[in-house]
């Protein structure tokens, strides 16, 4: 069983100012209710009791809104980027698989919630990482400039789109990491991206198709449509 998790939250959210001048991004509510809250919920409900997450843009607002009885919340001075943020918290996340989302995600389940659907898929001895992907034509608030993160092969292996001109799915903005694809990782900032493809080129990167809804939020404008969709 999964025990662990990290939110990743640090990010300034620049698209969506002017509401992030004020407001840390995950913070923003949809249809009543943070999308951090929407996603701690989700994780509570899993069975999650070790959560990590890293805060950086009015950082102190997270903090207290979490509190450390939910949470552990690290204080990034300067941004580590995906990756340098979850090499970071190591040390809290331990040795064992974690959950990886990102602050701003947001997504409805289907008939089995997803991520009980993720960890059912996860199989360490064929997986460094497990990706969450979205069909690109079903994402809701797909931006015209979207154009696909990874092909999916019948065996499950992801293939990120690379020099492709499309790819039929997304990034949906969750995955199951092992801790063992960080031992060879750089020090300071860089992008889990990175390590997914060297997963990938050894074989072990995976990817699970979402069968919910799920939302881009990444303008003011299609926090409106989401708003819309879930009220």
């Amino acid at each position: 069983m999964i025990r662990s998790a990290m939110i990743l939250a640090a990010g300034r959210g620049e698209r969506m100012r002017p509401l992030t001048d004020t407001t840390p991004k995950p913070m923003i509510p949809v249809a009543g209710r943070s999308m951090l809250d929407r996603s701690m919920d989700r994780l509570q409900q899993h069975g999650i009791r070790n959560l990590v997450i890293n805060v950086h843009h009015l950082g102190e607002q997270i903090a207290a809104h979490v509190g450390p009885a939910r949470a552990h919340v690290i204080r990034e001075e300067k941004l580590l980027e995906t990756g340098g943020s979850v090499k970071n918290a190591l040390p809290l996340l331990g040795q064992e698989p974690f959950f990886v989302l990102n602050g701003d995600g947001l997504w409805t389940d289907g008939a089995v919630p997803m991520l009980k659907r993720l960890e059912a898929a996860w199989d360490p001895k064929r997986m460094d990482a497990l990706l969450l992907l979205h069909p690109i034509d079903k994402a809701i608030g797909r931006e015209a400039s979207d154009k696909g993160d990874y092909f999916l092969d019948d065996s499950g292996k992801a293939r990120h789109r690379g020099a492709e001109p499309a790819a039929p799915y997304l990034f949906a903005s969750v995955s199951i990491c092992d801790s063992r694809i960080f031992r060879i990782s750089p020090d300071g900032p860089f992008s889990l991206v990175q390590l997914w493809h060297k997963a990938q080129a050894a074989g072990h990167l995976h990817g699970l198709v979402h069968d919910g809804q799920w939302f881009h939020i990444g303008t003011p404008r299609a926090l409106a449509e989401a708003e819309q969709v879930l009220a």
